[in-house]
């Protein structure tokens, strides 16, 4: 079962990855029609947790990820260093993703929370080490124009984005219990919905891009 579903993220990872990359490099509209899609659906997803509970949740929800939307626009920017630096924070999210599911369910364990269940130390530890894949990954590679120096601050940033991605997904999956819901939906096989697999990006990119506002990063 546990193969299954890790076999499932795989295939959709490998499926929906070249397709986000491709509309984040080739065309800014292409972009934000992704974006208003991803909008859409995310609010939907929302929309189901909370029906006929909290309008006021909801609306905050529905605020938090027009804001991220937003922030997801203005990182993606218009120049290939920037388009590049968002592809990156990305790829955080999602080999920290990969990281937390492979620990969580290969090595299990003692649980992180009474919030999620479902999260265990072993996996948060595993989110951690995948984190640093990305910027290992680039920095050994010949192909890209750009290349991420493997310095303290990078390392700490992705150590940071990997945290931030982690406390969405807890916080999602604290009102997901409250409703007694499992998943948002099925949309992406092995992940449920959208909003079960962007959760953790929906933090951290207003995030990150408040720190690129501040010049802290």
């Amino acid at each position: 079962m546990i193969y299954s579903e890790l076999y499932k993220r795989i295939i959709t990872s490998i499926i929906s990855l070249p397709i986000l990359i491709v509309c984040i490099f080739i065309n800014k509209y292409i972009f934000l029609f992704l974006l208003l899609l991803i909008g859409v659906i995310t609010t939907f997803e929302w929309h189901l947790i909370h029906k006929k509970k909290s309008f006021l949740i909801f609306i905050l929800g529905l605020v938090f990820i027009v804001i991220s939307l937003i922030s997801a626009f203005k990182l993606r920017g218009s120049s290939y260093e920037s388009m590049f630096f968002f592809t990156w924070i990305l790829f955080i999210c999602f080999f920290s993703d990969i990281g937390g599911y492979v620990f969580g369910k290969i090595i299990g364990g003692k649980k992180l929370s009474k919030i999620s269940p479902n999260k265990t130390i072993a996996g948060a530890i595993g989110s951690i080490i995948f984190c640093f894949l990305p910027i290992l990954i680039i920095n050994y590679q010949v192909y890209f124009r750009i290349n991420l120096e493997l310095n303290l601050i990078n390392l700490f940033l992705s150590l940071f984005v990997s945290i931030i991605c982690q406390f969405g997904d807890i916080f999602v999956s604290y009102f997901k219990r409250l409703r007694k819901i499992k998943e948002t939906g099925n949309i992406l096989p092995g992940h449920g919905g959208l909003l079960d697999r962007i959760d953790g990006i929906i933090f951290v990119l207003p995030v990150v891009y408040f720190l690129k506002l501040v010049e802290l990063i």
